[in-house]
């Protein structure tokens, strides 16, 4: 009789979990992802990626492998870096952010606390 309840269980058992869906982990939020989304829906360039060697420099541009110095649509790469490229067509630049939602500030140096990380002190 045991035996038989704890079989039940354990065939039980992962039912519940078999009908959940599984989320994607490396998803954004929805705020950006709807973001990210409006920006390649609308009319101007979108920064993708950026793939930086020691040999080689690219982005990817609304989905077109651009090299530093390359040609995207009547404008040319020529700045490049881990966060931004620059486009320039004549004496327009256009800077294209690989976020542009989120905006980076220096940081002082010091600790959340106040401290320097090196002062910090053990506890």
């Amino acid at each position: 009789m045991i035996q038989a309840t704890i079989t039940a269980l354990i065939l039980l058992a992962p039912l519940p979990v078999m009908a959940q869906g599984f989320a994607d982990p490396t998803r954004p939020p929805g705020v950006i992802a709807d973001s990210a989304e409006s920006a390649a829906a609308g009319s101007g360039p979108v920064l993708q990626s950026v793939m930086l060697s020691p040999t080689r420099k690219v982005a990817v541009i609304s989905g077109e492998m651009v090299v530093l110095g390359g040609r995207y649509g009547g404008a040319q790469l020529v700045k490049l870096s881990e966060t931004e490229a620059v486009l320039k067509s004549g004496n327009e630049l256009v800077v294209l952010k690989l976020h542009p939602q989120v905006d980076k500030k220096p940081v002082d140096g010091k600790g959340a606390a106040g401290r320097s990380p090196a002062n910090k002190t053990r506890q």
